[in-house]
């Protein structure tokens, strides 16, 4: 059996699911609504309190969907009671970002600023202190969608192996090269 897949999935207080039986899961919650499809491999049920998924066959497939399923949904329940936060840091001179509504204006470098339109579901928030690196909070209950916005962001700019100056995530540790210096000894 999946060691993840296998592992019942509590239901907290405040939450409900619903199993439709065209394998549809929805999940509401305080904070918000998420919806899944599941493959029709995998079966899910609703125990006392709790889900259970159960596969068809003990093929490689269904076990790799049986984890994947429980997992997702296991973080559907979590997204919807205590939501997902990360934060992104503007390693460079000049690098800035500031938030009007739901546009990201970054300036990053470049000849010019560059404006990103954030879906209604994340919440952001920009921080910048007097002698540390500008910063990205960004919040949502859907884990998918927040980590997507994070790469998005992320991608405009990412860290450069020599000083390190892009956006990050916060705590990320980079490997950076010796450049230039370290070839001619």
């Amino acid at each position: 059996m999946s060691r993840i897949g296998k592992l019942p999935i509590t239901i907290p207080e405040g939450v409900e699911i619903k199993i439709s039986d065209t394998n549809r899961v929805t999940v509401k919650g305080k904070l918000g609504e998420l919806e899944q499809l599941i493959d029709p491999a995998i079966k899910v049920k609703q125990e006392d309190g709790s889900v259970v998924l159960e596969r068809a066959t003990e093929s490689k497939d269904h076990k790799s969907k049986h984890g994947l399923y429980r997992a997702l949904i296991n973080n559907m329940v979590q997204g919807v009671t205590e939501g997902f936060s990360t934060a992104l840091e503007l390693v460079g001179v000049g690098y800035k970002a500031d938030l009007k509504g739901q546009l990201l204006d970054l300036s990053l470098g470049y000849s010019h600023h560059i404006f990103l339109e954030l879906p209604p579901e994340v919440k952001v928030e920009t921080v910048i202190e007097r002698g540390k690196n500008p910063l990205i909070k960004i919040q949502s209950f859907d884990k998918q969608l927040l980590g997507m916005v994070a790469a998005k962001i992320r991608s405009i700019r990412p860290p450069e192996p020599y000083k390190g100056k892009g956006v990050k995530f916060q705590g990320e540790v980079l490997r950076k090269k010796l450049g230039k210096a370290a070839a001619e000894k």
